[in-house]
């Protein structure tokens, strides 16, 4: 009987005006090469963020969407939430 676990990022999503990168990644468990469980984890890639530890399908799509007027338009949010 051998457990083997595997892990997959099985979606990657863009979503609102700033373009974050939602991406869900499965942990999943098999024994004997059937799988037995299954649970996941999410994190969230801003546009200001280091992506350098990001898988290559991650950055990929960070370098495509995260476009220098996208980050502009981050900061400028940013900015104006800490005015008060």
């Amino acid at each position: 009987m051998a457990l083997t676990e595997e892990t997959v990022q099985d979606k990657i999503e863009i979503v609102g005006d700033y373009k974050h990168v939602q991406v869900r990644t499965a942990t999943v468990i098999k024994r004997d090469g059937t799988e037995i469980s299954r649970g996941f984890s999410r994190h969230v890639v801003a546009p200001d963020a280091d992506i350098t530890g990001e898988s290559t399908e991650v950055q990929a799509i960070c370098n495509a969407v995260h476009t220098d007027a996208v980050k502009t338009a981050y900061a400028a949010h940013l900015a104006a939430q800490e005015t008060p």
